[in-house]
């Protein structure tokens, strides 16, 4: 963009040296000083306008066309390049509203003069140039132009690159590092209680959440990476052990072979989130999680008592909103059902789509 703006600056001073050469030995050096500069401004504001905001005011090109052509009558022939600005204006314009009669008015500006009754009012090689002077100073604008668009989307391709990274690291923080560290503090509280009964149970404890630690170190560096750790196998071997710590009896049942890709990691977040709700806003005795699929659906259910009554109605969580998120994404919903004697029911349904994530086993696992 700059070399197209240096050479449309270069390619108008150029336009004026032929202009006060013709007319250093006139009287009229001074006059057409003035005027050129006045017609080199209107032809400038043109041009800005066309390039800020995509159209100019079109009365401009009229009060360059006179500019251009009664001085003629004053300065003769010296006169004469200051057809090829005009071509290029009259072609500015002609693009804008796609007008071939614009463009056959550019093409004849310059060579109309040949029909004057004086020769002395014409330059014909400046005439005949004028057309081509004119489709360089379109070409150079329209480079610049172009340039100017391809710059502005880029911008705006970054900035929408920023939001949506900012935006991932932002749910993919809270959706791994969030149930980590409620698992944390479960863990934590539990092995307070078991130190202060000086059960023997309190060093597995330990170890297992500094595995969890370990876990949670990984999480972070996959976020921050933009990596996937999830695995929904693992992930439901996880959720058995942190609910079996806690006292909840938990039983699994898995009746698909082998999921899509993207609907597996989907609800590995989803039984992530599920999971954390039950150990942050129940006390639960039993859980049940169940992985189904039918009918083109696959259907990720958590169903658990022990439901606190909920006092007042909120917006909805940080975490069920990137959930609903991923879900919609993959063209799937979420259902919640609450009951009064405390159960409640957390649903996932997601499509099967692309490729496919294998299984180990369809199984069942209860714990006591």
């Amino acid at each position: 963009m700059n070399m197209a703006w240096l050479a449309f600056t270069a390619g108008l001073l150029a336009l004026t040296v032929p202009v006060q050469w013709g007319l250093a030995g006139s009287g009229f050096s001074l006059t057409a000083s003035v005027t050129l500069l006045v017609l080199l401004a209107v032809h400038a504001q043109f041009v800005l306008g066309t390039l800020a905001r995509g159209s100019a005011a079109w009365w401009l090109v009229g009060v360059q066309a006179w500019l251009t052509y009664l001085p003629l009558a004053l300065f003769g022939a010296a006169w004469t390049p200051m057809c090829g600005l005009l071509a290029g204006a009259l072609l500015l314009v002609a693009e804008r509203i796609r007008s071939t009669a614009l463009v056959a008015l550019a093409v004849c500006c310059g060579p109309v003069l040949l029909a004057a009754p004086r020769e002395t009012l014409t330059d014909r090689g400046w005439a005949l140039a004028g057309p081509v002077l004119g489709l360089m100073e379109f070409a150079l604008v329209s480079l610049a132009a172009r340039a100017q668009q391809l710059a502005a989307a880029r911008t705006d391709a970054i900035r929408t690159t920023v939001a949506l990274e900012r935006r991932r690291f932002s749910r993919d923080l809270h959706d791994l590092v969030g149930h980590r560290l409620t698992a944390l503090v479960l863990k934590t509280q539990l092995i307070e209680r078991l130190v202060e009964e000086g059960n023997d149970k309190a060093r597995l404890e330990v170890c297992e959440t500094l595995e969890l630690l370990r876990t949670l170190a990984g999480d972070v560096r996959a976020v921050a990476h933009g990596e996937r750790r999830s695995s929904l196998e693992r992930e439901m071997s996880s959720a058995r052990a942190l609910l079996e710590s806690v006292g909840v009896r938990c039983q699994i049942r898995v009746s698909c072979r082998e999921l899509p890709g993207d609907v597996a990691d989907a609800l590995t977040h989803a039984l992530r989130e599920g999971v954390t709700n039950v150990l942050r806003h129940a006390e639960a005795r039993h859980c049940a999680i169940q992985l189904l699929e039918g009918d083109q659906l696959v259907r990720l259910s958590i169903k658990n008592d022990g439901v606190r009554p909920v006092r007042r109605a909120g917006e909805p969580g940080q975490g069920l909103m990137n959930l609903t998120e991923r879900v919609s994404g993959l063209g799937g919903w979420l259902e919640i059902t609450a009951v009064r004697s405390g159960q409640f029911t957390f649903s996932v349904y997601v499509p099967q789509i692309n490729k496919r994530v294998k299984l180990t086993n369809a199984y069942e696992i209860s714990t006591p």
